[in-house]
């Protein structure tokens, strides 16, 4: 499958689907964001009108109760009543005739205000006093509401729905002792008609698309414009204003009004269709006019893409004739100014191209040649210096036949270095450690008994060949830069093992070692292709790695590698790992 789409991965394919996405993107943005806005303003303004409505609800509803909560703040301030409570408080049981002189002040408030079914009276014991049945507030109301009321100290208190009476509504005020510094003289209890409080006015000119609730304050429903709305539902409303609920099927705008002297909360439900009424026509004139302007833009940018895409079609089948052959110059396919010039820049490059690859092809033939003498050329007088170093100490203290075999092997020991690379560039495994064993030798004239070495081949190594030199450089720093600076006695091991087709040559010393830092900077460097040529380092390493990637990386079979260990105080091991069978770079 993925390959039949990739035969459509056109540059014109790309520019029209890119031009269609971006048309899509700009309409899709620009048409959200238009009917996001409309029906944002909307809401907003339905709100607002709402919120307007349900202000002027509340203030009709807060008069009726401001009415209740004034004439009831006059039964508790009438002064025979002060009187009576004060009596109470005293300890004075009130008569039969006392508290049937309470009923014209207690029945203002029943004369004045609509609704009211019954007041009560009840003194700081919580005893009714009138009416004259008798009775505990306690058995009326929960003790929270009482306490509550006291600690409003005179204050209006709306509990809501009566318990015993669910068609009622209960308020409760404290009464003051102004003679006492209002303290608790007693109660009112008011029980108030529930279906006077019913909302059945329309707040706007289509009132029956409305709802209103009127909540208590602990959630309770005190009553609805809809039978149907639970208690459930309205309670799950509560936390909402200007926000959306939903009840059954149906979504609502809830604006909710809170009351300041009954501490309950007016809801007013709008249906959210309603209010989006309008924003159908502008979401039909997006959609069309979306489609019209992507039908357009499909078809221009069809036409745009082929004119542009058309004449570079032509240049790359020109250019693909020449892949697999000499590249060839093209004729001009367009007379557009921008494709003219592509085609002389590639003429220009064609040309250019056909006279570096003979030149390039020439210096790699002898760019590995060159390289190579140049690194074994750096070795013979690094090495000379050295050697001619370790003979001025021989002369010291030393027998004529002693010094005469020095100079035996010496002699050897030159006539294999100073050959020349272009005489030959690889020896033998075994020749190269007969030329090391030579090379200790000569080292022993200077470190005499500091110095002990020993070399572990097997005997099948006849078959592997090397590098000349390759090897000598890694002894070498294990003796100067390992045993030179140690006073006592100081060892160097040389051994060959194989591994799979894989010759391993370790040069190991128990010399000064490298600590961590100058260890991993060493490895850096090697990494990097930068080894520093200090003493702590040496010419050695960087010679034998470079080598070693000129004569093995570029061949197809395992790849040589150096591997360092030291410690500090300890010694160094250096590895290093050669293909048993390989195949000579010219």
């Amino acid at each position: 499958m993925w390959l039949r789409l990739l035969k459509y991965n056109t540059l014109r394919n790309q520019m029209l689907f890119g031009f269609l996405l971006v048309m899509l993107l700009i309409l899709a943005s620009v048409g959200g964001a238009t009917f996001s806005l409309m029906s944002t303003l909307l809401k907003n303004n339905a709100e607002k009108h709402i919120q307007q409505t349900a202000v002027q609800a509340n203030g009709r509803l807060e008069s009726v109760l401001a009415q209740i909560d004034s004439l009831t703040t006059m039964v508790s301030t009438n002064g025979y009543v002060q009187q009576l409570l004060l009596s109470e408080a005293a300890g004075k049981k009130s008569t039969f005739g006392e508290k049937q002189a309470l009923r014209p002040t207690i029945n203002l408030v029943q004369m004045f205000t609509d609704g009211i079914k019954s007041v009560e009276l009840y003194n700081k014991n919580r005893q009714r006093l009138y009416p004259l049945d008798g009775g505990n507030l306690d058995d009326k109301v929960n003790n929270d509401w009482i306490e509550l009321a006291t600690v409003r100290k005179g204050s209006i208190v709306w509990i809501g729905i009566d318990p015993s009476d669910t068609s009622s509504l209960l308020a409760i005020r404290r009464i003051s002792l102004i003679d006492q510094y209002f303290t608790t003289g007693g109660y009112l209890l008011i029980r108030a008609d529930r279906s006077k409080f019913a909302l059945k006015e329309p707040l706007s000119g289509d009132g029956e698309s409305e709802t209103m609730l009127l909540m208590a304050g602990d959630g309770q429903l005190i009553t609805s414009s809809d039978n149907t709305i639970s208690q459930a539902e309205a309670a799950g409303l509560l936390a909402l204003n200007g926000q959306t609920g939903t009840i059954g099927n149906q979504s609502f705008i809830v604006v909710k009004q809170k009351s300041t002297v009954t501490d309950w909360t007016l809801l007013i439900l709008t249906p959210v269709k309603t209010i989006t009424k309008g924003i159908s026509a502008v979401r039909t004139t997006i959609v069309v006019s979306a489609c019209l302007g992507t039908i357009l833009f499909v078809l221009l940018s069809f036409f745009l893409s082929t004119a542009i895409t058309r004449p570079i079609f032509k240049l790359i089948k020109t250019m693909r004739g020449s892949r697999l052959n000499v590249l060839k110059p093209t004729e001009s396919v367009s007379s557009t100014l921008e494709i003219k010039e592509l085609n002389y820049t590639y003429n220009q490059m064609v040309d250019n191209i056909n006279e570096l690859i003979e030149l390039v092809y020439e210096k790699e033939l002898s760019q590995s040649r060159t390289e190579l003498k140049a690194l074994q050329a750096q070795i013979n007088p690094h090495f000379l210096f050295n050697t001619l170093d370790a003979l001025y100490w021989s002369l010291l203290d030393k027998d004529e036949d002693k010094l005469a075999s020095y100079v035996v092997a010496m002699s050897d020991l030159f006539r294999y270095t100073i050959t020349g690379p272009s005489k030959t560039e690889w020896v033998g495994l075994r020749d190269e450690l007969d030329h090391i064993e030579r090379y200790m030798l000569i080292m022993q004239m200077r470190f005499e008994d500091r110095l002990t070495w020993n070399i572990e081949a097997p005997q099948d190594i006849s078959d592997v060949e090397l590098p000349k030199l390759l090897l000598q450089p890694l002894v070498e720093n294990a003796i100067q830069h390992g045993l030179e600076s140690k006073i006592e006695p100081g060892r160097v091991d040389l051994t060959v093992n194989r591994s799979g087709d894989d010759v391993v040559i370790t040069v190991e010393d128990d010399g000064a070692g490298m600590d961590e830092e100058k260890l991993s900077q060493l490895l850096e460097g090697m990494d990097s292709g930068n080894v520093p040529s200090s003493k702590n380092s040496g010419v050695g390493i960087a010679n034998v790695q470079r080598r070693l990637r000129l004569y093995f990386d570029n061949e197809g079979e395992s790849v040589p590698r150096i591997a360092i260990e030291s410690q500090k105080g300890v010694g160094t091991r250096i590895s290093v790992t050669i293909p048993a069978h390989r195949r000579r770079t010219p």
